[in-house]
């Protein structure tokens, strides 16, 4: 399950970086952000505090950026 989970999520993560350079916004935050949350679920059910501790910082400046794009 986890080794889905982190294909997936690198998918989410790399689709969002080519947004990003494509400068195409919104859409960027959402599938980057989907990414990292899957990256964080992946480093929880691993024990792996690394994982968690980079995807899961990543998750509140996703959130700054949604809540900046409702503004």
């Amino acid at each position: 399950m986890a080794n889905y989970l982190k294909w997936g999520s690198t998918f989410f993560i790399l689709i969002g970086i080519l947004l990003t350079n494509l400068n195409i916004y919104p859409l960027n935050i959402f599938i980057h952000g989907t990414g990292a949350i899957g990256w964080t679920a992946v480093g929880y059910l691993t024990a792996d505090r690394a994982i968690m501790t980079n995807f899961g910082l990543q998750i509140p400046l996703f959130i700054i950026g949604n809540i900046y794009l409702l503004i």
